[in-house]
């Protein structure tokens, strides 16, 4: 799969200018949904949001409210049919090609503590690279106070893709953060960059006693697992509490893997995929000491997320893997047989609502999904009724 390729600001404009023209796009709500039949539930599909600038992420607020990121660099909430402005407070990004303001996770303490973490590339010395903040979000909810940036990966670089980045909030309330390869694919084997893995993280930004290389001797002490090219999905079974990535692979060879600490997962050394000109990639699809994916794609789907679904709301879809395309903008559901063996069985929503990037579970166990277009959309996803 060809890079993810979204608009890059002109050469030459400055972040604060790019920002103050795209200010003045206003998102709308829209009141739409259409019903879609699928192979075991028919579903409405609501547009609940429109106009927004390449939404990336999408967090449910315990009250029903929902907090949305857009790429460019903006932050927003959509409440009882109104969409915010941009709340103040957030960090200049690098909003230019793969860049800008990326994934919104919540603490699981929110409801009291206010606090959530996010993902942007930013600007440094050598180029730009992906960084991890920690803010809260204000009581009138106009604002992110006490914004920190917590991480920031170790080598800056030239070139806007392949940053990664989501984030999975470990029970503990520990972080675990995807990093891309930057398209600089041998760095996703060098164990002290941050390029091309999953980092674990405190809140805080310090290094967990379970790090797998916390001495720092082997590898970088932030450092979970290695050999990932470009991570855009991370989450956690809510019933195993096993660790899952979807991730963008070359030409074919998008996969899903089970981080495990200190393993590696191949790239570039094995791949599924091959090369844009149709060449081999590394050494094959196996190699000793380098792990197997749970599940790849041939052709590849693009994903943007990923989820395992453990709702109340489709009871039969009960711990199915649900995965955002941006390629063929569809949602991808797989299922486990008896050995745990990986299988699609279903692909929904074909062309119908755009390139599909993020994926959340509300509260009440419908879908939360986010299309990444110029005028992108916030749509929920339940069951439909006669």
């Amino acid at each position: 799969m060809r890079p993810d390729k979204t608009r890059s600001a002109k050469t030459g404009f400055s972040i604060a200018l790019m920002a103050g023209v795209l200010l003045s796009v206003t998102p709308v709500l829209a009141a739409s949904a259409q019903t879609i039949k699928t192979q075991r539930i028919d579903l409405k599909v609501e547009t609940i949001a429109a106009g927004l600038n390449h939404p990336w992420a999408v967090e449910a607020l315990p009250d029903s409210a929902y907090l949305v990121t857009e790429r460019p660099g903006r932050m927003r909430l959509v409440r009882d049919g109104k969409i915010s402005a941009p709340l103040a407070g957030l960090p200049d990004v690098y909003a230019r090609g793969q860049g800008g303001l990326l994934d919104v996770a919540l603490d699981p303490k929110f409801s009291s503590n206010r606090t959530l973490y996010f993902t942007a590339s930013m600007a440094g010395d050598g180029g730009s690279g992906t960084a991890v903040f920690r803010a809260k979000l204000s009581p009138d909810e106009k604002q992110l106070t006490d914004v920190t940036r917590i991480f920031l990966m170790n080598k800056l670089s030239r070139g806007n893709i392949q940053y990664g980045s989501r984030i999975a909030v470990a029970r503990d309330g520990s972080l675990f953060v995807s990093f891309g390869d930057r398209g600089e694919q041998d760095r996703a084997q060098d164990f002290h960059d941050d390029a091309g893995s999953i980092i674990h993280i405190n809140a805080d930004g310090s290094i967990p006693a379970d790090n797998p290389f916390k001495d720092g001797k082997r590898a970088l002490p932030e450092i979970w697992s290695k050999g990932h090219r470009n991570p855009q999905g991370i989450t956690f079974d809510g019933e195993t509490h096993t660790l899952y990535t979807a991730e963008h692979g070359a030409k074919g060879g998008d996969e899903i893997n089970t981080p495990e600490a200190g393993k590696n997962y191949g790239w570039p050394v094995i791949s599924y995929g091959v090369n844009y000109n149709g060449t081999k990639i590394g050494v094959g699809t196996t190699k000793p000491g380098m792990e197997q994916p749970r599940f790849y794609w041939d052709p590849s789907i693009a994903p943007g997320a990923i989820v395992v679904y453990r709702g109340k709301m489709f009871p039969e879809w009960n711990g199915d893997f649900l995965v955002t395309a941006l390629k063929f903008q569809l949602l991808s559901r797989l299922t486990r047989d008896a050995n745990g063996k990986i299988t699609e069985q279903e692909r929904m929503f074909d062309d119908k609502f755009g390139r599909m990037r993020d994926i959340t579970v509300a509260p009440d166990g419908a879908l939360l999904i986010t299309t990444d277009e110029d005028q992108g959309t916030l749509l929920r996803v339940s069951r439909a009724t006669d």
